[in-house]
């Protein structure tokens, strides 16, 4: 259940009187990393604290909580020292709605904002989880995808021909959080698998029941796999046949 509450309070805490004041980009870490930090833990105090050889973002009464947008697999290290005597939640924000807007380096004059066509979803989280694969089968790891809506600056192209093009992402700021997914025991994943499918299925007819392309599916499915949701149960041609795991 997401509190709003919490998210607006933290949002104005990280973007509104610094924003204002310096602009965009300006805080020293990425602003959909800092609110989310605000939000699972307003007391600062609880942030950045030493573990062993590494820093987490958060330490409080629950454990460690690490807030993760992209490339899980550099978390492997500290996975391995924190994993052994805490209690591990990864959060990993995923864009709902995202909102583009473009940047004049040299002016500081922005687009109006376009809402991008792609819509995030929690499968989104589970090419991440691959690269963690290791440890998804730990006691003590947990997991919270994050819905969030968001507004992503990129810098215009200097030239004129490529303007939107290979500009660079500048930051992104939360709008809001819209919904959060949880994982903390095997038994969650089992939320991933659509009600709709069949006894048995393959990775495309999970793909057209989830509404995802068929890479994604099959990433879903080989941690599904691994964790113990589904089973595999024979072949059709070159097609795996899965079914859910009694």
């Amino acid at each position: 259940m997401v509190d709003k509450e919490k998210f607006y309070r933290a949002k104005e805490k990280v973007i509104g009187i610094n924003r204002d004041r310096h602009g965009i980009g300006t805080l020293r870490e990425k602003t959909v990393h800092a609110v989310l930090k605000n939000y699972y833990e307003e007391n600062e105090d609880r942030h950045e604290i030493p573990i062993k050889n590494f820093v987490a973002d958060i330490y409080n009464e629950k454990g460690i909580i690490e807030i993760q947008t992209a490339q899980f697999n550099k978390m492997r290290e500290k996975l391995k020292c924190f994993l052994r005597e805490y209690n591990v939640t990864v959060v990993y924000p995923v864009p709902r709605n995202k909102y583009l807007v473009w940047i004049d380096r040299e002016t500081g004059e922005q687009t109006s904002k376009r809402k991008s066509p792609v819509t995030g979803n929690p499968y989104f989280i589970f090419p991440e989880l691959y690269k963690i694969k290791a440890y998804l089968l730990e006691d003590n790891i947990h997991f919270k995808v994050a819905l969030i809506d968001v507004l992503e600056f990129h810098i215009l192209n200097k030239s004129p021909k490529r303007r939107k093009k290979s500009g660079g992402k500048y930051d992104r700021l939360p709008i809001d959080m819209a919904d959060e997914v949880t994982i903390d025991r095997r038994e969650d994943y089992m939320q991933f698998i659509p009600y709709s499918l069949g006894d048995s299925f393959t990775s495309k007819e999970f793909a057209r029941e989830a509404h995802i392309n068929i890479s994604l599916a099959r990433i879903t499915l080989n941690i599904l796999y691994h964790v113990g949701a589904v089973d595999k149960i024979g072949k059709d041609g070159n097609n795996i046949i899965y079914e859910v795991k009694g």
